[in-house]
């Protein structure tokens, strides 16, 4: 696929998916969002693609959802849909792909990030800020709800009680508020936002088995709204028995004896554990 509402591109191991509609703070489209899914499709096949970092080109990160139709902009009848059939809005579509991703996600915010722009961010696993980034969850200024499954990530990032401050009033709150919320992990210099992105990459790639980055991944996110430490626990346990006996815990043991850097040579798109992905077996033990 031949991309124009983003910029794919990777280097040193490291993809940037960089939202690219500048002239219109990137605006979110469908087009945009069937372009990100191809490209985190193609990151997941690529053994070269270590981790992926979230920007948007020009001044802003994402301005919410494209506005143009007007005030029809959120009547899904109005989109072809036939009567009865089962609508799921395209912002939910993308963030159920980024949380299936095995790749390292990492949301470098630079500007302005509101709407879709700030939902689509929190499957992401860090998120760091630009001194210049604005979020704001504004649905109830537009007379909708929050989407793209916000209301299942938001509460569980920051709590509750700011999840719903946030979005009861749909305002506009600064980086800083951000951090103070727990939204984001670190806010930083509009220039040195993606260096400390890149950083953050490479320190999850330098020393770290991709096959178990992609597995604590899962696990992590997975396991967030279990109901038992058992289903965590039934889950390490396949996941010791599995990785302990594979070549990636020979060569981790083996490097740290031997005072070296590890060479990890499993591949997450051949070498995962053979239950993976667990969470698609209708009755796992």
């Amino acid at each position: 696929m031949d991309y124009e509402h983003i910029i794919y591109a990777v280097e040193d191991g490291i993809l940037t998916i960089t939202l690219n509609r500048p002239d219109k703070l990137n605006a979110f489209t469908e087009q945009m969002r069937t372009e990100i899914m191809d490209a985190l499709d193609k990151a997941d096949a690529d053994d070269d693609v270590r981790a992926i970092i979230f920007t948007g080109a020009g001044r802003g990160y994402c301005a919410g959802a494209d506005l143009s139709r007007g005030g029809s902009t959120f009547d899904y009848s109005k989109r072809g849909y036939a009567e009865g059939e089962v609508v799921r809005d395209g912002g939910g579509v993308m963030t159920l792909r980024i949380y299936q991703c095995k790749k390292p996600v990492i949301g470098a915010i630079n500007g302005p990030a509101v709407g879709v722009g700030s939902t689509m961010q929190l499957p992401m696993d860090i998120r760091i800020a630009s001194e210049k980034a604005r979020f704001g969850f504004v649905f109830a200024q537009r007379g909708v709800v929050p989407e793209a499954c916000s209301s299942y990530f938001l509460p569980r990032l920051v709590g509750i009680s700011q999840a719903l401050d946030w979005a009861y009033s749909g305002r506009v709150f600064e980086a800083d508020e951000a951090l103070k919320g727990g939204l984001v992990k670190e806010v930083v210099p509009h220039d040195q936002l993606l260096p400390r992105a890149r950083e953050i990459a490479k320190s999850y790639m330098e020393r770290s088995s991709a096959v178990s980055v992609a597995m604590i991944r899962a696990m992590f996110w997975r396991l967030l709204a279990a109901d038992h430490p058992m289903e965590a626990h039934q889950i390490d346990s396949r996941g010791m028995v599995a990785m302990g006996a594979a070549a990636d815990a020979q060569e981790g043991v083996s490097s740290f004896l031997e005072k070296r850097a590890p060479n990890f040579t499993m591949k997450p798109s051949q070498d995962m554990p053979d239950f993976y992905p667990w969470w698609e077996e209708p009755e796992f033990k």
